[in-house]
């Protein structure tokens, strides 16, 4: 039976009005539903951002914990080394490059999601903080006359030149990884893939070479300033072979012996790596032989070997940097957060790839950042992830950051408690712990006949690099030509 017009729209209304009268969810059912949600991402977000929570939860002891503890005691044996070297090339005071060895390790336990890079200092992004800091805080600034008698004389204040020293490098670290921050947020990692093997390959060749030129005076004992800036390389060089009749034999045969021993060290391991438990710790050894010699011998005092000097007990307490410097550093930042990040990411994967996990490239840089940035305030200076630690963290069996997290606390030992004990530490056996360590970045020169064969872009991605980096211009024109010549299907 059909309806007529008048009974369809008496139906349409009853319906209309049947559904408004319809009771709806009730409003603690509306926010009990909101809050599930909230709640429910709010614990994503938490787990992405600390991805420790996922797998600590799970962690086996059993079968993880052993080899985690022999891991992170060799890579703390090693951090302990490169830290106090290292802070030579960032400009500071040694003991800082101890909690740069510390506090980004610790932190990147937490928020890191590769389960075998060793976070802390580097080479590389040293040499980088160093050129900014020497720029800033230059020794020039820091001459004053003192009069004795009729006499007048200047001198050059170190306290103060290290402490401006120290300010500026943890300015410089607070930016950089703000920088580092941002762009995880931006989900920026993907940058990453437009840096070139032969862009990286030719930057840290470069970097390896300007590193050795500036250890040459420590290895010698001579006193010449530092450089930093257009032709820093050259100027330093120049300055090394005007005082080389200065050269202090018991400093340089000092340093030379270090440089053989840890060359053979190396070499042990390198050929023998499948038949030793874990790797000799050729760096510690030098550190404790040298320093036992220099404090045996009194060469400090009666042979005038420059040391390491006063290493404080403790950890300084948290300070704001002085933000004023901002405008002179910021593009340097933004060099080195980029730098930064590609070095750890690029063996973050390589670490992924062989043992069939993934990392997150966005959390990644994110990790870097809070290393960065948390840890600046605590008078640190930028880090990034470190080949050969990292190395050494996955050969002796680190299965998680649990091994990370006992470097650090090695790292901790040292500071609160025998740090004194290294004070008589010649800086010529740190110089010989660098240099040795960068040796085979030089190896990276073999690529050039390679490249000449296969793709001459590539090789004047790589030349031009090494050119852009001694003349200090910075990574963009270099990663530019990169990421046109991808986009381009070169």
């Amino acid at each position: 039976m059909s309806l007529s017009s008048s009974d369809r729209a008496r139906s349409v209304l009853f319906n209309t009005c049947v559904r408004r009268t319809e009771p709806g969810p009730s409003s603690l059912t509306r926010v009990s539903l909101l809050v599930r949600c909230s709640s429910d991402r709010a614990r994503s977000v938490l787990f992405s951002v600390l991805p420790i929570l996922s797998w600590l939860p799970s962690y086996p002891v059993r079968e993880f914990l052993f080899s985690d503890v022999v891991s992170g005691l060799s890579t703390g044996v090693v951090q302990l080394p490169q830290g106090l070297a290292y802070a030579l090339l960032a400009a500071v005071p040694p003991v800082f490059g101890l909690y740069s060895s510390f506090y980004p390790v610790l932190l990147y336990t937490f928020f890191g999601t590769s389960r075998h890079v060793s976070m802390g200092t580097f080479a590389v992004i040293s040499l980088m903080t160093g050129g900014v800091v020497v720029r800033e805080a230059p020794d020039s600034m820091f001459y004053i006359q003192t009069v004795n008698g009729t006499n007048m004389s200047v001198v050059l204040d170190e306290v103060a030149r290290d402490a401006r020293r120290v300010q500026v490098a943890m300015v410089f670290t607070t930016l950089t990884g703000a920088i580092q921050i941002v762009l995880g947020l931006l989900r920026f990692g993907f940058v990453a893939i437009y840096l070139s093997e032969p862009l990286v390959r030719g930057f840290t060749t470069a970097a390896a070479v300007h590193v050795v030129i500036s250890q040459l005076k420590y290895l010698l004992g001579v006193k010449t300033r530092r450089y930093s800036g257009l032709l820093s390389v050259i100027y330093s060089l120049q300055a090394v072979f005007s005082r080389i009749t200065e050269t202090n034999v018991p400093t340089l045969l000092l340093g030379l012996s270090c440089c053989v021993f840890l060359y053979v060290i190396k070499d042990l391991n390198e050929r023998f790596k499948k038949r030793l438990p874990i790797p000799i710790p050729g760096e510690i050894i030098v550190v404790i032989v040298s320093t036992g010699v220099s404090y045996g011998m009194a060469l400090s005092n009666d042979y005038h070997v420059d040391v390491v000097g006063e290493i404080p007990t403790g950890l300084l307490a948290p300070a704001l940097p002085d933000f004023s410097l901002t405008p002179n550093l910021i593009t340097d930042a933004f060099a080195v957060a980029i730098v930064g990040y590609s070095m750890g990411i690029s063996l973050a994967k390589i670490f992924a790839l062989k043992h069939k996990y993934s990392v997150d490239g966005n959390q990644e840089l994110l990790a870097h950042g809070l290393c960065n940035f948390i840890s600046s305030f605590f008078h640190t200076f930028v880090v990034t992830c470190s080949m050969s630690r990292s190395m050494v963290q996955e050969s002796t069996g680190g299965k998680t950051q649990i091994a990370g997290l006992l470097a650090s606390l090695v790292v901790l030992l040292v500071v609160v408690a025998i740090g004194f004990v290294f004070e008589s530490l010649p800086q010529t056996a740190l110089a010989a712990i660098i240099m040795v360590n960068l040796l085979g970045m030089f190896k990276q020169f073999r690529d050039i006949p390679h490249l000449w064969r296969t793709s001459k872009i590539e090789l004047v991605i790589f030349c031009i690099k090494q050119y852009i980096f001694y003349i200090k211009i910075k990574l963009f024109f270099a990663f530019y030509i990169s990421f046109t010549q991808r986009d381009s299907g070169e």
